[in-house]
């Protein structure tokens, strides 16, 4: 090597070094600040849901932007709890929809953690997290990351081929459950977040969200008015012109007819909906569905054997222990019960909601009002 060309080389290492030196002090100097989330829509899942930095190390506790949001009726889950949080990355928001859940910029993080009390007539006592999942979505669209929190409640670790574990619980009644809870893995998960081979969200709709719910913070605001005002839901008409949906456990949100439809709506109609994995049924259990015999009074079930119970129809107006519905919600028998994943137990609170309402329905699917 001639002399020249080795001060070439010196003096471009030297330049190197000074321009490696300057980002790692301006790294030192403007680090990533503690409370942002850190996602990159294109990069694979991390192994531990802390990665993310959702949360200031529990649900409780959600980073700046990542909003909590309720449903109005939720899905059972075995008595579950859950807290519901979503992030969108800066600048970045969803678009309203009517009817369908809202349309997501890619890069949104939507997660769902489940929980139990230790007794669930004193939640100070404590709670057991148990899994928090999320739907994240990448430029090629939604994938689903189930974590499972460890025993200390610190983090949790990614799990995509499910779990059970033994969860124990003192209920409302005062009685002790123990169950075996099911985490699905995520060909489970995609079964029900189907829309003609299409994944996604299903529970953040505009008639469930619009309401008004209290915040971690302790403030109180319509949901949607909370979405707009933190600039994640764009394209929204007057909040007074948008349906809502009844709390299916608050009789004064609603009629037993209207809540107990808001319930098969978000436990029943991710499948039964024309465009759900479902629709060969026939069956529409959506809320927003006014025709009796669509949403199965007197309809002819296309199931058979032990799935009917030996009854006709899905619904039978004014005899709820001939009611298809009633009997596949009051099963837990695989081929039987519906819905057929989410669930190892018998919601019997709404069972018996179902069953007030066919009861008091007229001939003609009316009633329960």
């Amino acid at each position: 090597m001639s002399h020249a060309t080795g001060r070439f080389a010196l003096i471009a290492s030297l330049i190197l070094l000074a321009v490696s030196l300057a980002l790692d002090s301006c790294s030192r100097e403007n680090p990533q600040p503690a409370d942002e989330v850190r996602f990159n829509p294109d990069d694979p899942a991390p192994e531990r849901l802390s990665a993310f930095n959702l949360f200031d190390g529990s649900p409780h506790k959600p980073r700046k932007n990542v909003l909590y949001y309720d449903l109005a009726t939720p899905l059972f889950s075995d008595y579950a709890v859950k807290y519901r949080h979503v992030w969108m990355p800066e600048g970045k928001s969803a678009k309203y929809m009517p009817e369908l859940p809202f349309d997501f910029p890619v890069g949104t993080i939507i997660a769902k953690t489940f929980a139990f009390p230790l007794d669930f007539r004193n939640p100070s006592k404590g709670e057991r997290i148990i899994e928090t999942r999320l739907l994240i979505l990448r430029p090629g669209g939604w994938d689903v990351l189930p974590y499972i929190w460890n025993e200390a409640q610190t983090d949790a670790t990614l799990k995509k081929t499910g779990l059970i574990t033994n969860v124990s619980f003192i209920d409302a009644n005062g009685e002790t459950n123990n169950i075996n809870y099911i985490v699905p893995n995520t060909n489970q998960c995609k079964a029900c977040h189907d829309a003609h081979g299409k994944f996604g969200p299903i529970g953040p709709v505009a008639r469930q969200l619009n309401n008004t719910i209290k915040y971690p913070d302790g403030a109180e605001a319509n949901q949607l008015s909370k979405w707009i005002d933190s600039g994640i839901l764009s394209d929204v008409p007057e909040i007074a012109t948008i349906d809502s949906i009844p709390a299916w456990d608050d009789e004064n949100s609603g009629t037993i007819a209207e809540r107990a439809r808001a319930y098969l709506e978000i436990n029943c109609a991710h499948c039964h909906n024309p465009a759900g994995p479902g629709r060969t049924a026939g069956l529409d259990l959506r809320y927003s569905q006014v025709d009796p015999y669509k949403f199965g009074v007197r309809r002819n079930s296309v199931s058979a054997g032990p799935a009917t119970g030996g009854f006709l129809h899905d619904i039978e107006p004014g005899n709820p222990a001939e009611s298809i519905i009633v009997h596949r919600m009051s099963s837990t028998e695989l081929g039987t019960m519906m819905p057929e994943l989410g669930r190892t137990t018998v919601h019997k609170e709404a069972v018996e909601l179902v069953s007030s309402w066919i009861a008091e329905m007229n001939p003609s699917g009316t009633g329960g009002d």
